[in-house]
């Protein structure tokens, strides 16, 4: 059977240079790099990239994307950036066409990054109903066949109780218009645990996985992640879990960070560290032995935690920076989270997937061919250097491409 695509001469993080075959979206073979068959099959020269498994954004904020000089924090931290974005959606600051567009945008930069899945939350509630959502909705609408694009409903508080009657409604129509998953972040709510029950209560109901905000803070009486833990645990959820920030449990002891682990992991918990936006979020208010407002990430990995990080925010109210590209978040694991380069590139690959709900990418036959091919020799150097040089793949077509070329004007 004749290949839809070949992408030959590639590399391999072992040295191996490769072959690689794909028919219906899925790796067919991948052997010793060869001179092409000349039997019609489109190939595509790698020239010795590297080929490795495309990256994933588990959590982003779409509506939020490219706001900074719309929107500035002056105060840089996470009540700041609440008030100046709430005060800006009250004085109409965001239109429906705007947001699509900043959303294309940001989702573009994503792509050619070599992402070929996101998860975004959406703000739901408020001044701003489900309006966002519908936003988001027709921004993914033009990357049909492009990039997996999954949508979480963040609703605001307060969410349980007679008070968040609106904010209900809001959800419900949320998930009327199609988002993938309820969301929300019940460390803000005056009832966290009604805040997880409700929103549990209306994932059940929907069918829907759920990925909450838990625990963006730095004070370790803050641990609502054993209240998730216990509640899903409880009512036998089915559904796909995530726990995003979780920056509290790096706060406790060894002891309570190994046994929450543990809790987490018997719930079949995700948790998804967001080292850029909270980098920049926490400990504003201290001058010395300042945390990095990490999650407890190596504890949660040894109890078997599924773990995979995002970049969150990104040029923003909560994240003044961020180019879109999954690499500097793995750099900053390497360099804050202290994970080997290798396991880094997981983390924003693969294991993001997995967060997903969606198939591994592995060099073997049968694995989904969503690859990126990048001008290095290693996952290391390619964190490292973050060469723009990259080709990237969904389910077996060329979605993006860019090249990257420099010059050095030495004087003869």
């Amino acid at each position: 059977m004749r290949a839809d695509r070949l992408l030959r001469d590639g590399r391999l993080p072992d040295g191996r240079r490769v072959d690689v075959e794909i028919i219906d979206g899925l790796i067919s073979a991948v052997r010793d790099s060869s001179a092409p068959f000349g039997d019609g099959t489109p190939v595509d020269e790698l020239k010795g990239w590297l080929i490795l498994p495309a990256l994933a954004e588990p959590h982003a904020h779409l509506d939020k994307a490219l706001t900074a000089e719309m929107v500035p924090n002056l105060d840089g931290d996470l009540d700041g950036g609440y008030e100046a974005w709430t005060t800006a959606v009250r004085a109409g600051k965001f239109t429906h066409e705007g947001m699509v567009a900043r959303a294309i945008q940001a989702i573009d930069l994503l792509l050619v990054h070599g992402v070929t899945a996101v998860r975004s939350h959406v703000n739901v509630g408020g001044d701003s109903g489900a309006k966002n959502v519908l936003a988001m909705q027709e921004a993914k609408s033009h990357f049909k066949g492009l990039v997996d694009i999954q949508l979480v409903a963040l609703t605001i508080t307060p969410l349980a109780g007679p008070e968040g009657a609106d904010n209900r409604a809001a959800l419900a129509d949320a998930i009327e218009a199609g988002v993938d998953l309820v969301g929300g972040a019940p460390n803000f709510d005056t009832d966290p645990a009604g805040f997880i029950k409700t929103a549990l209560d209306a994932a059940t109901d929907a069918g829907l996985g759920i990925d909450l905000h838990v625990d963006e803070t730095l004070d370790p009486s803050s641990l609502d992640v054993r209240e998730l833990a216990r509640q899903v645990q409880d009512r036998g959820f089915e559904h796909q879990v995530a726990a995003s920030h979780c920056v509290s449990l790096g706060m406790q002891t060894p002891e309570v960070q190994a046994e929450v682990a543990r809790e987490i992991a018997e719930a079949s918990i995700a948790v998804f560290p967001l080292p850029q936006t909270n980098l920049f979020l926490q400990g504003r208010e201290l001058s010395s032995a300042i945390p990095r407002g990490l999650t407890a990430i190596r504890a949660l990995q040894d109890a078997g935690v599924l773990v995979a990080a995002g970049a969150d925010n990104v040029q923003d109210i909560y994240n003044q920076v961020g180019r879109s590209d999954p690499l500097e978040t793995a750099a900053l694991l390497v360099m804050a989270g202290h994970q080997l380069a290798d396991d880094a590139y997981g983390m924003v690959s693969n294991d993001a997937r997995d967060g997903l709900g969606l198939g591994r990418v592995e060099l073997i036959p049968g694995a989904p061919a969503d690859l990126l091919v990048i001008n290095a020799v290693s996952p290391r150097e390619a964190i490292a250097d973050a060469p723009m040089s990259r080709r990237v793949y969904h389910r077996g077509e060329l979605v993006a491409s860019a090249d990257q070329w420099t010059q050095i004007h030495r004087a003869v």
